[in-house]
């Protein structure tokens, strides 16, 4: 909590749980009922994961999501409201050429958000598994999310902190 009142982090989470793994090869991104979505449990998770904000008044910034039924899902019930970003998207089935541009992109915008350096300043990113394994080197449980900083060689993303899935 200490880090996100100090600002300068992105809170980089895995959306809510969504039983099952990747979703049916007939899927459609804007298309909700072709997609592995949030459990009953996994909406309860993510209002949970709102709460816990409010309860400790922390207001993110931003609250951005990739474009995927269950992030879009699991930031608007926690959060209101998300602004769908593809850069925050799947990596699954994209290029490396592709994959390498986005996780430039990613560093990019965590190193804007970490100059901020204003006291309470901070965003929200909801995404996927994969998307945080490239981006910061670890695994996160559904709901679970990582913050994030510029690393002091003023490129590398740095994880600081987590906060465990509620």
């Amino acid at each position: 909590m200490r880090l996100l009142r100090a600002g300068g982090v992105v809170v980089a989470m895995r959306h809510a749980l969504a039983p099952g793994t990747f979703d049916p090869p007939e899927f459609k991104l804007g298309d909700c009922r072709t997609q592995r979505n949030l459990s009953d449990e996994g909406r309860a998770q993510a209002k949970r994961i709102g709460q816990w904000f409010e309860r400790h008044q922390l207001k993110p910034d931003a609250v951005r999501a990739s474009p995927w039924c269950r992030c879009i899902d699991t930031a608007t019930l926690a959060f209101g409201s998300a602004e769908p970003w593809s850069a925050l998207a799947s990596p699954r089935g994209g290029t490396p050429s592709n994959n390498a541009q986005t996780q430039r992109e990613l560093a990019l915008a965590v190193a804007v958000a970490a100059r901020s350096q204003q006291a309470g300043r901070f965003e929200v990113w909801v995404t996927h598994q994969f998307v945080l394994t490239d981006l910061a080197g670890v695994a996160a449980d559904s709901g679970e999310a990582l913050l994030l900083k510029l690393g002091n060689d003023g490129i590398a993303v740095q994880l600081v902190g987590r906060l465990p899935a509620l």
